[in-house]
């Protein structure tokens, strides 16, 4: 089953409130930085807009179809995390990839980022995610995979 938040305020609402819990419980970083795992450099999404709009990298949804589908990043590539391993031929060896998930508590883009770093490929991630992403108002894309 697929499950969608009921509209842009539910999302707004989920994001504040985690906002405060990760604000006011001096645990939440430490915990954060056990489940993400080792540091991956990131790229913010002012950054991401601005070099994608310069064809400067290539943005990597790594999320599964059902929710690139529903929405994802303008221009942004769906390889599910899962086939990433299998599929690395289809990213360019020679540009900057900014891999991203569903928001910044996901570990789906630093796991991406530490394969595609570790055969060499030169990977950052989005600071934050898909969740995030929807909350500022940027521009998404439904369909196509």
């Amino acid at each position: 089953m697929l499950y969608r938040l009921a509209g842009d305020d539910v999302v707004d609402l989920y994001a504040r409130l985690r906002n405060v819990a990760a604000t006011h419980l001096a645990d939440v970083q430490v915990a954060v930085a056990a489940y993400l795992g080792e540091h991956t450099e990131e790229v913010t999404r002012e950054e991401l807009l601005e070099r994608a709009a310069s064809g400067q990298i290539t943005v990597l949804d790594v999320r599964p179809y059902e929710e690139f589908e529903a929405g994802h990043i303008p221009g942004a590539v769906c390889i599910p995390i899962d086939e990433l391993p299998d599929r690395l031929n289809e990213l360019p060896v020679d540009a900057e990839i900014v891999a991203y998930c569903r928001g910044a508590y996901c570990v789906f883009a630093p796991e991406a980022v530490r394969l595609l770093a570790g055969r060499g490929m030169n990977a950052k991630r989005l600071a934050d995610g898909m969740l995030e992403w929807q909350v500022a108002g940027l521009p998404m894309e439904s369909g196509g995979t």
